[in-house]
């Protein structure tokens, strides 16, 4: 449905949304006042609804144009020219995630020179180069990159707009996109999901699992509507709000009969022994890193570096390694016996794991139910 509308269209909707009439639309929009009636026409057939109620003194809109004008503001804000077309839009995003041009005409059905057209036409549009050749390949400017990163978000809040359309038809439909960091897959992520999907049995939810550095771009792009895992101090940018749901105190961890185990260690005996802990550059590799050096000690052995929990349970098993991690994350295996408590940590080791989402992110009514679940499960709500 979204690359058969017709960004013209949408542009003059919002404008008798805000206006109220389609003399004054058209005025603000520089499109005939003939092409406007015809254009909006269209987009009421391709919507199935009524946008306005034609009166004697102009158009009042109905709660569906309301709805979707609200978002199709943001999606042109985010667009950010008046000579952009759907078309563009499309061959852009289609070109950045494909990769290529033969990959894109694979991914849209568009022919190759379909997709050229549209790209050249889109700089000019602009005024500012989009692509770069490099060899046999393509590369895009800077320009270009934060072009995708505007059109992605435009495409979010279309698509968002047209979900809050079909449920105003009552039709329960939508699809929530979730960025899980480590510490969310554990308890708190699947509990929220299954009561979730028990509330709302038609709705879809994606999970896309990695680290914060994985994550943190598709949200800033709108590919994922929210992130959840360890909070960042600071906060990762002014375009990022961060909401708390619950401290995690990590401890450490060892097989069941390790040499450790029950002897209430300290930090000399917890370096004597091998440890595998995540990479360097994550927050829980800092916290370990400073248990010792706070201590004024060097840091004990880390032959492996890892951040599956699932490796990391097997490794443990079998050898003396040490780990550090949120109890929740092994809650099977410690349950199971595989695993026990080797040592506590300090209090100040505790880490905010919650919710990040883009500033100024309007979630459709289903995303904030979404919400609304995960602060209930961690019982915030």
């Amino acid at each position: 449905m979204l690359w058969q509308l017709n960004l013209r269209h949408l542009r003059a909707m919002a404008a008798i949304t805000r206006l109220g009439s389609i003399s004054a639309a058209a005025q603000a929009v520089s499109i005939t006042q003939p092409a406007i009636t015809q254009g909006l026409s269209k987009l009421e057939t391709q919507l199935a609804l009524t946008l306005f109620e034609r009166q004697p003194g102009g158009m009042k809109a109905t709660p569906a144009a309301e709805l979707f004008a609200a978002r199709v503001e943001r999606a042109l804000a985010h667009i950010g020219s008046p000579r952009v077309t759907t078309a563009q839009l499309r061959a852009l995003l289609a070109i950045a995630e494909a990769g290529s041009y033969p990959n894109a005409a694979r991914l849209t059905g568009l022919a190759q020179p379909t997709l050229h057209r549209a790209l050249g036409d889109l700089a000019i549009a602009l005024r500012r180069p989009l692509l770069e050749r490099r060899g046999k390949g393509i590369s895009f400017t800077d320009a270009g990159r934060r072009t995708i990163r505007q059109f992605r978000l435009a495409r979010a809040e279309l698509d968002a707009g047209l979900t809050e359309l079909e449920n105003l038809k009552g039709r329960e439909v939508g699809r929530i996109v979730v960025g899980a960091m480590p510490l969310s897959r554990a308890r708190v992520l699947p509990a929220a999901m299954a009561a979730f999907h028990a509330r709302f049995p038609h709705a879809r939810v994606a999970v896309s699992e990695g680290a914060f550095g994985e994550l943190i771009e598709p949200l800033r792009d709108g590919e994922i509507d929210m992130m959840i895992g360890a909070l960042r101090d600071p906060s990762p940018g002014p375009d990022i709000q961060q909401q708390a749901l619950f401290t995690d105190q990590p401890a450490i961890f060892g097989r069941k009969g390790h040499p450790l185990a029950g002897t209430a260690p300290d930090l000399a005996a917890l370096a004597r022994y091998p440890w595998v802990v995540p990479a360097p550059s994550t927050p829980l590799y800092n916290q370990w890193r400073l248990m010792f050096e706070s201590a004024g000690m060097a840091l004990p052995d880390v032959p492996i570096e890892c951040g599956s929990v699932i490796a990391i349970r097997q490794l443990l098993v079998a050898t003396d390694f040490l780990t550090l991690l949120s109890p929740d994350q092994v809650a099977v295996e410690l349950e199971a016996q595989w695993l026990v408590p080797v040592a506590e940590t300090p209090a100040r080791m505790s880490r905010t794991i919650g919710i990040s989402t883009r500033t100024g992110w309007r979630p459709t009514a289903l995303q904030a139910a979404f919400v609304q679940q995960l602060l209930q499960t961690v019982g915030k709500a």
